[in-house]
Parts: structure tokens; sequence; C-alpha cells
């Protein structure tokens, strides 16, 4: 299953099923076959994914601390959710300014 964000402020976002549920659940919504995230929920959703963003990098720097001069290093072909929420981020302040809910 593909998760399809749309908003009349943006072209269409396409994610992936496990990458669009875990935005849509950061965000506090329910995965699933459709959903909407209004005009007024769209700064705390957006606060919540930046949280986890912010979450999901401090652990990667506290990882990487720890095996500093160990000889493991973190694989550089992993995308990590800072760069898979980029679009949605995108979308979410683009249709704030233009007050446009988003859906998927």
């Amino acid at each position: 299953m593909l998760y399809k964000f749309k908003s009349r402020a943006t072209a269409d976002v396409i994610m992936l099923e496990p990458n669009g549920r875990q935005l849509v659940q950061i965000m506090g919504k329910e995965p699933g076959v459709g959903g909407i995230v209004t005009v007024a929920q769209i700064p705390a959703a957006i606060a919540a994914i930046e949280a986890a963003i912010a979450a999901e990098d401090q652990a990667r720097a506290q990882a990487a601390q720890e095996h500093e001069g160990d000889g493991t290093e973190e694989r550089p072909d992993v995308v990590h959710l800072r760069q898979r929420a980029a679009p949605l981020l995108d979308m979410l302040r683009r249709s704030a300014a233009a007050e446009r809910e988003v859906t998927w």
C-alpha cells in the first residue's frame, strides 16, 4: 500500500506504507485508508514530526558517541526520519500558509 498525501496548496507526496504509516502515527492520527489533518491541526502535526526528528537525531548522536573509536559506524545508505519527513513537512507548512487541509 502507498500513502498519497494531498493538499490543494502543493503537489502530492507519495510514500511507501511503512514510512507513511509512521508519519501518520507521529502526527497523532489513525493510519489507514484515509484521513485528514485540518488547518487547525497542522501546527501540532508539524511540532510532533519535528520532535520525533529531534529525538531520532539525539539518539543517533548518542549512539555515535558511545561507539566512537570501536570501529562500528552508521551505514551511509540509511535514510533517516529527517529525510523521509521533509516532503511532508514542506507540504504541511505550505498548506498552513494557504489555509488548506492535508488528506491521505
